[in-house]
């Protein structure tokens, strides 16, 4: 049987989590479990779960710890799954990281690595808020400072007009981040006193970002 690996990625809005998630998740052979898809994917089922979810993301509340642990515990508890996985947005509070390590001690199983991507709040912001969207079905993107369009305003590929979402502005991204430094980044220091939690720099092209993990990844099953 191949080793196991557990890993729980980490990281503010902006840091390019769900694309590392994905590339580290196909590198490692693991599934890549993040709350939106179980979200998604419960609710297409019409699973007693998903219904329950659906009553609060329909009046656009948080989906209760509670539901979110359930739902989690179910995909992990899936054949693909049996030699590790990569999780995504869960836990997302210290309550949740508790309640996952009582999962995995009644699995006889323990994660192997939180890996925290760490990025400046100004590159955060420069980031997001710099995204402009087509207004085309096909929602091309761009960005202002890393790939900006020809002509401003207008996408290269079918000349109609580039906007700003809502969510992309930089009060909705303050917010944003301010729910994750209450929220989110506490699981950081509970992670670190198991001696689980690698920091590495998200700064830099998506190979390199990848390549850091990896090797951090691979520092600390040597040191175990």
């Amino acid at each position: 049987m191949p080793p196991l690996t557990r890993i729980v990625l980490v990281g503010p809005p902006g840091a390019g989590k769900g694309t590392q998630a994905t590339r580290l998740a196909g590198k490692l052979s693991v599934p890549h479990i993040s709350t939106g898809d179980l979200f998604r994917a419960n609710i297409s089922r019409q699973t007693a779960l998903g219904k329950r979810a659906k009553v609060f993301m329909d009046a656009g509340h948080l989906v209760p710890d509670e539901l979110t642990i359930e739902m989690a515990k179910d995909r992990m508890r899936q054949p693909d799954a049996e030699n590790g996985f990569l999780l995504d947005g869960f836990p997302r509070n210290v309550w949740q990281a508790e309640a996952l390590d009582e999962l995995l001690k009644t699995e006889a199983s323990k994660l192997d690595a939180v890996l925290d991507l760490e990025i400046p709040e100004g590159e955060i912001i420069k980031r997001i808020a710099g995204r402009r969207i087509c207004r085309s079905r096909s929602a091309h993107v761009f960005h202002v400072s890393y790939s900006p369009p020809r002509k401003r305003g207008v996408c290269d590929l079918c000349g109609d007009q580039l906007y700003q979402r809502d969510d992309d502005s930089e009060e909705t991204v303050r917010k944003r981040l301010e729910v994750y430094y209450t929220q989110t980044e506490p699981i950081i220091d509970y992670y670190k006193t198991q001696g689980l939690a690698v920091t590495i720099s998200s700064l830099g092209s998506v190979d390199e970002v990848t390549r850091r993990a990896l090797e951090a990844l691979k520092r600390e099953d040597d040191d175990e």
